[in-house]
């Protein structure tokens, strides 16, 4: 697949403190460990190193081992299960929620750019192993961000009442899903190939959790990945110290409340992705996952009756911590506690919340990992690249407003000189002689031409604005087919991955889809990639 490349920043798609970011700007380096080049791994692998007891590994392998029971892995992910007794051997982890066939492609993006990233280390590191982690959000409760993905701009949707975590849902109703989805595709080996996917995905296993499994491990089992559920009373009990610590001392709530201010105080007009609670865990049990709070020395769980003393909830972490869900404060930190990872691989959104959170770690004593951003992509068939070349746009030209893009276009083909640019000098260079005068007379002469030059700008403003929007007219069969093609490839003017699912992909490629992201993804090059197919 040739690739080109777009800088992060000049899609518009991406923040500025991502942006900032990705530059090393001076002003956030406090924010992370260790910025994500090669050279920097070593120091990393070192740290973790250090700090990451084998007792831990062991509880961590046990409770893969049991976690993979049922499931069909490949001898690479059970000898990466293995490496993970070693002290020499450290993951590289993505995570994603539960979404219903994967969701959007960027789902694939992650997991591709986690596998690629542990083959550059191996190169690099040759005495160290790598292993790929994909960290199932099965604690999440959001069920409406999950219960669809997207097939040739419409929602296939899973409709059905939902309380509690979410990889605990039984799966009942997704027969329906299945037919309703299986309809839309034709007879094809990729279609079916889709419809028996999706059916021993989502017909075949008890909960969301066991679903998400056996998906995941279907598309990507090849290339060692190891799905990690988090939701495992194994190892709940390596997070009991900070659970306890969580509801005693609320140390989280303070240190991100101090980063958070920290980042408002800078320059960049940065975002604040998330703001902590008081105590940033949940009460689980089945069709139950709901806020801990603290009042007055008295802990409850939100819209129940279930309440505490101090003593009596820390017997209940100490009888029953898989009852202890970490929100996204915490879930980052329990990540870390019970993984010899590096390095984190986020979407923008997922590393901008990253990025409050380090102090955090230091106070817990717990290493911060390195963030890379993931993947971004755009994919684009011969015949989609023979319209570009046709209308004479570049890629980079859709990454603009749609309307921007046609006034660029616009501009560009008009046989007329639409830019009054010269035009709004020359009424300059006549006004500036007249503010020489003005200054030979009284103020009020001076507001008088200030007011007509105002005036007159803005009428050759207005005059441009007209002339821009006849020249539209003008060219409106060629700009509709540039809009066409912009829907085709930013749906919803959003980027593609954001909105499509691998399935429309896979009807095409099959079995090759996967290799050829394989093939092209490099994790570490740190720009937006337009990958032909």
């Amino acid at each position: 697949m040739p690739a080109d490349c777009i800088p992060f920043r000049e899609t518009n798609y991406f923040s500025s403190l991502i942006c900032d970011y990705l530059d090393e700007k001076n002003e956030i380096n406090s924010f992370y460990n260790r910025f994500p080049n090669l050279e920097n791994f070593k120091a990393q692998i070192e740290e973790k190193q250090n700090s990451f007891t084998s007792d831990t590994r062991t509880v961590l392998v046990k409770s893969l081992k049991n976690q993979y029971k049922s499931i069909n892995a490949s001898e690479a992910t059970r000898s990466n299960i293995n490496l993970l007794n070693d002290a020499d051997t450290f993951t590289i982890t993505t995570g994603h929620q539960l979404n219903l066939f994967t969701g959007p492609l960027y789902f694939f993006y992650k997991i591709v750019s986690t596998i690629n990233l542990c083959k550059e280390l191996k190169m690099k590191y040759p005495n160290q192993n790598f292993v790929p982690i994909y960290w199932m959000a099965t604690e999440d409760h959001d069920f409406d961000e999950i219960n669809y993905f997207n097939f040739r701009g419409q929602k296939v949707q899973w409709n059905r009442a939902a309380s509690g975590a979410v990889g605990e849902l039984n799966l009942n109703g997704l027969e329906t899903v299945f037919e309703v989805f299986a309809n839309q595709l034709n007879s094809t080996t990729n279609a079916e190939d889709l419809k028996q996917l999706f059916e021993n995905a989502y017909l075949k296993h008890g909960n969301l959790t066991y679903a998400m499994q056996y998906l995941v491990n279907e598309l990507f089992s090849d290339y060692g990945l190891v799905i990690v559920d988090g939701n495992d009373s194994e190892l709940k009990q390596l997070f009991i110290p900070y659970i306890e610590d969580e509801l005693v001392n609320q140390t989280s709530f303070e240190n991100v409340t101090q980063a958070n201010t920290k980042l408002n105080n800078l320059d960049g007009n940065y975002k604040i992705q998330v703001n902590p609670r008081e105590i940033n865990l949940f009460y689980i049990t089945k069709d139950l996952r709901e806020r801990i709070i603290e009042i007055e020395g008295v802990f409850k769980v939100k819209n129940t009756n279930i309440i505490w003393s101090k003593s009596e909830i820390l017997k209940e972490v100490a009888d029953f911590p898989e009852r202890f869900s970490p929100n996204v404060i915490m879930r980052p930190l329990y990540q870390e506690i019970i993984l010899p990872n590096l390095c984190y691989i986020g979407g923008g959104g997922e590393l901008a919340y990253w990025l409050q959170l380090k102090s955090n770690f230091e106070a817990q004593n717990v290493v911060f990992p390195m963030l890379l951003l993931r993947n971004s992509v755009v994919l684009i068939t011969d015949k989609q690249k023979e319209k570009l070349q046709k209308l004479e746009i570049s890629v980079k030209d859709l990454f603009l407003k749609q309307n921007d893009l046609k006034t660029k276009v616009t501009k560009r083909i008009s046989e007329i000189n639409i830019d009054f640019s010269s035009q709004k000098a020359t009424l300059e260079k006549q006004f500036k002689g007249l503010y020489q005068l003005a200054e030979q007379t009284d103020k009020s002469f001076r507001g008088a031409v200030a007011a007509q030059e105002r005036k007159q700008i803005k009428g050759l403003e207005n005059l441009e604005k007209r002339l821009l929007k006849a020249e539209k007219r003008k060219l409106s069969d060629y700009l509709e087919r540039i809009v066409e093609l912009q829907n085709d490839l930013f749906p919803g003017q959003s980027l593609q991955e954001r909105n499509m699912n691998f399935s429309e992909f896979y009807l095409e490629y099959g079995d090759e889809l996967i290799p050829k992201l394989i093939l092209d993804l490099k994790p570490l090059k740190g720009e937006f990639l337009v990958l032909s197919i």
